[in-house]
């Protein structure tokens, strides 16, 4: 069956404590798909907070989620190409921040292969993606959007792409400056000192969609082999 979307993703493997304390935060395992019992907060519904994060998953996006024009097999194959010529490399420490007022962990310290990776994903799949509709383009709020942006929107599907992308690996909604005093402290704990390990970026993700609005899975990892 033909996946509604997929997205090509950096995402820690199983038994990385990263992924299995992240996915208990947010509810969800993108592996198996299995729905995870959250720790309460108090003061706060953390069902909500996280549930659009739930949805597509722990991750990174590299190439963001778009709806295939032409076959699925050819597509993966194009995935697994661009995965055997591009190199691993060591991801730096993650730390929780306040991006845009969403909480997201991002790396302590700049890496170029990061970007170039990203780069390189949203340009290996772009000929199977369908454009995107007005209706989804109107979602992306053109009228707020830099030149830039509304450049990207328009080549490439997406605005936060290339010089506008940043690394991130979402862990809640946006939240207040009152909720954010709740749940900043309590992530950090339930995430404990996993986010902080160097780790190798061996491999890339496929995730799936099945259905507009059904969660994300990983479809297939793909190791890196450059």
């Amino acid at each position: 069956m033909t996946p509604y979307r997929i997205a090509l993703y950096y995402a820690p493997e199983a038994h990385d404590p990263l992924h299995q304390r992240a996915s208990a935060w947010l509810g969800r395992d993108a592996v198996s798909g299995a729905a995870l019992p959250q720790k309460p907060v108090a003061g706060a519904d953390i069902a909500e907070i996280t549930a659009d994060a739930r949805g597509y998953g722990f991750h990174a996006t590299l190439k963001p989620p778009f709806r295939l024009q032409g076959d699925v097999q050819v597509a993966l194959q194009m995935a697994r190409d661009f995965a055997e010529r591009t190199a691993p490399f060591t991801l730096p420490p993650l730390h929780v921040t306040d991006l845009d007022g969403f909480l997201a962990l991002r790396e302590a310290t700049p890496c170029p292969a990061l970007q170039a990776l990203a780069d390189g994903c949203v340009m290996a799949l772009d000929a199977h993606r369908a454009p995107p509709t007005e209706a989804e383009i109107a979602r992306r709020k053109p009228e707020n959007l830099s030149p830039r942006q509304r450049e990207y929107l328009a080549a490439w599907g997406y605005p936060y792409v290339f010089a506008e992308w940043r690394f991130h690996m979402t862990l809640t909604r946006r939240l207040t400056p009152a909720e954010k005093t709740i749940i900043l402290p309590a992530v950090t704990k339930a995430l404990g000192d996993s986010p902080g390990v160097a780790r190798s970026v061996a491999d890339i993700c496929v995730f799936a969609q099945a259905a507009p609005g059904a969660p994300f899975t990983i479809l297939e990892r793909l190791t890196l082999r450059g």
